[in-house]
């Protein structure tokens, strides 16, 4: 979901972090696609997985961009010159291996984003997760909560990378707060009470005290991965302390700490399993909701740019 934010609203989207995800329309609306060709996530064995060099087919995947952007569709390609882009690979991810973030970067160069703005984080030993300094599992493993304490600070790295220089994280307690907010009023109106959306009723920001007192703050989009959504509902218990996965990734991703010393707004925007179309609580990547998901008419998109809209009138305390 974070590639399709940075492309279908190029236009406001200074850069983007992207941890274990592949380029843009990947999955071109298929499910079969996303799970052989995008990811590897067809089959518990990986047995079916077609993941290779050249599997996402970037080329078909840059003149589907362009055509999104003459059908007005999504913003204009070339504010994509202008973004800078951190992507995470897990050396050991067999989820989305490698090969497929290595695809996103030739993507993203092949849209014109300068190759000095792309750079692509090789995690040496790394599961599918977003690595932490020390929190969650060992760096190797793939499983709940999909954080993994691989001694490498994801979200300040990818901060830094984006807005240039931070200040240093905050050491002590937070000096911020997260509030929940209430999810709905950003769904599209058809989609208010459906639970095709795949929104949750509730998301969370963080702000920042600076930011509450008033100070202008900007805005970073935090999106959690599958199975990371505090309503997801893991096979055992044991991070969140209750049988949904709960505050886990907004807590203990990172942002937070960042978040304090930069005056950044964290916005954690959060998505939920549908049964039998989404059932890992998945952002929609490949057209769970509808044909519009990767552009701008898309449900999830569209609420998350109105979110974004509201901070900006400063509506959100």
């Amino acid at each position: 979901m974070a590639v399709q934010l940075q492309v279908a609203h190029s236009a406001i989207i200074k850069g983007a972090g992207i941890v274990a995800a592949g380029p843009y329309w990947c999955a071109q609306g298929s499910a079969l696609t996303a799970t052989t060709r995008c990811s590897c996530t067809l089959d518990p064995t990986h047995s079916m997985c077609k993941v290779d060099a050249d599997s996402a087919d970037v080329k078909a995947l840059v003149a589907a961009t362009r055509r999104f952007a003459r059908d007005g569709l999504i913003d204009d390609p070339a504010h994509m010159t202008r973004q800078r882009s951190m992507l995470i690979a897990g050396s050991r991810d067999q989820t989305v291996p490698p090969a497929v973030v290595g695809q996103l970067r030739d993507y993203l160069v092949a849209m014109g984003t300068p190759a000095d703005h792309v750079r692509l984080e090789p995690i040496a030993g790394a599961g599918h997760a977003m690595p932490t300094p020390a929190y969650g599992n060992a760096c190797e493993v793939t499983g709940a909560p999909y954080l993994n304490g691989c001694n490498f600070d994801a979200a300040g790295k990818l901060l830094a990378w984006i807005y240039g220089d931070l200040k240093p994280a905050r050491s002590g307690a937070r000096q911020g707060r997260f509030v929940r907010f209430d999810q709905r009023p950003f769904k599209p109106s058809s989609f208010g009470f459906d639970w095709g959306s795949g929104l949750d009723d509730t998301g969370w920001l963080y702000v920042p005290e600076t930011c509450a007192r008033g100070e202008a703050c900007r805005v970073h989009v935090a999106l959690h991965g599958c199975r990371q959504g505090q309503s997801y509902t893991p096979l055992t218990w044991g991070w969140s302390g209750s049988p949904t996965f709960g505050g886990t990734f907004v807590e203990n991703a990172g942002y937070d700490a960042w978040a304090d010393t930069n005056r950044l707004v964290v916005l954690y925007p959060q998505a939920v399993s549908v049964w039998f179309r989404n059932p890992n609580g998945c952002w929609d990547w490949w057209g769970y909701t509808d044909n519009h998901y990767a552009d701008r008419r898309g449900i999830q998109i569209r609420a998350i740019r109105a979110m974004l809209d509201r901070l900006a009138a400063g509506a959100a305390r």
